[in-house]
């Protein structure tokens, strides 16, 4: 099977917003759709076609529902927790232009291969048993 040229040609990043019931219910449908639109309107949505540099899509339960809605970026592994449609325009200023994570929405940091030796912009994501 021959594969679509287009699709080899690499991104920056990856934004994921959950989609999980407690997500949903606290907003994550208006979070993702406000990052769909700003990243259109700056021209850096990779959504076929070859010029964006993020890709943002849904993922189902990052299975903990008390942090939603929740926003993870990879390759950096940065988990945003409670993240509003207003965050959205910080997010993508400070951390998929700039490199900068905004630590006072990250919750949890899985490094990514690499970055395992990195001190943590935060404390380890807690949970809690029921």
């Amino acid at each position: 099977m021959k594969e679509d040229p287009e699709v080899l040609i690499p991104f920056k990043k990856h934004v994921f917003v959950c989609n999980g019931v407690s997500c949903t219910a606290n907003g994550s449908a208006l979070v993702k759709d406000r990052f769909v639109t700003e990243l259109r309107a700056r021209g850096q949505m990779r959504k076929k076609k070859i010029e964006g540099d993020f890709m943002c899509t849904d993922c189902s339960s990052v299975g903990f529902c008390e942090i939603g809605p929740a926003v993870l970026v990879y390759p950096d592994g940065i988990w945003y927790a409670g993240v509003h449609p207003d965050d959205v325009p910080t997010i993508i200023d400070e951390h998929l232009n700039n490199g900068r994570p905004v630590s006072r929405l990250i919750k949890n940091r899985v490094p990514a291969p690499g970055l395992e030796d990195e001190e943590p912009d935060s404390a380890p994501m807690e949970t809690t048993n029921p």
